[in-house]
């Protein structure tokens, strides 16, 4: 049993006036299954006016009141205060579904190098919320082992919001620990899967991914990413109206990124943690038994954020990309290292031996294979969903019916950062 003066567990989020959701979320943490002596909730509120600190105070007693608004990475103020074994990061939208805190637990208890047990993250709409890069969580559910959390800081409140996920998983990879997402431990998102995003997203989106590839990435790959990232966020930038936004974060990247590059010099991921996350020698020996097997010519579906690895895996095994299909990121006249980005429909349209899905974060996986089954009879490998597959056409029909049923939107599933 654990000593009444020192929980198990320690819920914390951040909130700044959502009131209403921030009690639905409180309320749902209280029935996570755990005893009341076995886990505490801190909230972080960022200068909300609207009575939630008030109501809050109703549900738990430790409350941390700043005076600004810190964003999501306010959880980050809750650290000197966390009591329990674990802490369980959470929005103030999100909350743990049943049974998944008790299975948390039992992991870390078996694997004494488990550092951060990343949630299965559920959208109201049926979908899943994840990480571009296996084994990277998403920051509304995450349980972290409290004695690897603490030595490498925390969240860095310096990000305010988005890719402090990345930055944190680095950092405790970095330091030894494994940091892995499991299918077994479930958290309910309630926001929109679909909502816009504001130029607030792009500005942080733009600024943070600079500064991750240039405090982590050593060389090639810093620049290679940087390009890749900057890339990509300008077309969303521009698909959103937040061409400002991006610019803005461009340029306060730009003011830090010598400074970070020189202060994380001695954090750059080694050779494994880089494989770890990034899998470039993986993808390279997947691509190679394709073209083993007889595949010369190949569709790339979705461009997803670490489509470098694809790119670079196809080129060294002989095999031509002649085309990435994407309806979101499509555009006259668009090229990703001089292959030419179509609409999904016209990629498919063309000549290939096969469709690679170029992309590591698993709910776009699983979208996009219960999409390409309907939609083509072509060899379709999908090597990063909950479930790897290579789907031919001779077992497409029972493809269907297993992975379709199950992916019956058309927009982009979601990921962080």
């Amino acid at each position: 049993m654990p000593c009444e003066d020192r929980p198990i567990v320690s819920f914390v989020m951040a909130t700044h006036n959502r009131r209403a959701v921030v009690v639905r979320a409180l309320a749902n943490v209280a029935r996570c299954g755990l005893n009341q002596r076995e886990f505490e909730i801190i909230v972080v509120d960022n200068k909300s006016s609207d009575g939630t600190r008030e109501t809050i105070r109703e549900f738990t007693p430790h409350l941390i009141a700043l005076d600004r608004n810190a964003g999501s990475c306010a959880k980050a103020h809750a650290l000197p205060m966390v009591r329990g074994r674990y802490v369980v990061f959470l929005d103030d939208d999100s909350y743990p579904m049943a049974g998944s805190i008790q299975r948390m637990i039992r992991h870390f208890e078996q694997d004494p190098g488990l550092g951060a047990a990343g949630f299965t993250v559920h959208l109201p709409d049926g979908r899943r919320e994840s990480g571009a890069l296996p084994g990277v969580f998403v920051g509304c559910g995450v349980g972290l082992r409290a004695e690897a959390l603490r030595p490498v800081g925390g969240l860095d409140a310096h990000f305010f919001m988005q890719a402090e996920e990345y930055d944190l998983a680095f950092r405790l990879a970095g330091a030894g620990w494994r940091v892995e997402v499991f299918n077994d431990l479930h958290a309910e998102h309630l926001k929109s899967g679909s909502a816009r995003r504001s130029d607030r997203t792009t500005f942080y989106d733009v600024r943070n991914n600079v500064l991750v590839a240039a405090r982590y990435l050593p060389a090639p790959y810093y620049r290679i990413y940087r390009a890749d990232g900057l890339q990509r966020y300008r077309w969303l930038a521009a698909r959103e109206g937040h061409r400002a936004a991006y610019r803005r974060g461009l340029w306060a990247a730009l003011l830090r990124e010598p400074l970070d590059r020189w202060a994380f010099r001695r954090r750059r991921l080694t050779p494994a943690v880089l494989e770890r996350f990034y899998q470039i020698d993986t993808v390279q020996r997947r691509m190679q038994e394709l073209a083993r097997d007889g595949i010369r010519r190949a569709v790339f579906a979705t461009l997803g954020k670490n489509v470098f690895a694809f790119h670079r895996a196809a080129l060294l095994a002989g095999i031509e990309i002649i085309a990435v299909g994407d309806d979101y990121f499509s555009a006259r006249g668009r090229f990703y290292r001089g292959v030419r980005l179509l609409p999904m429909a016209q990629a498919l349209a063309l000549e290939a031996d096969a469709v690679v899905i170029s992309n590591m974060a698993s709910a776009q996986v699983d979208h996009a294979m219960g999409r390409l089954v309907r939609e083509t009879t072509i060899p379709i490998y999908g090597w990063y969903g909950t479930q790897e597959a290579g789907i031919t056409a001779a077992d497409e029909s029972n493809s269907k019916s297993r992975v379709a049923d199950e992916n019956q939107e058309t927009t982009p599933a979601v990921l962080t950062g």
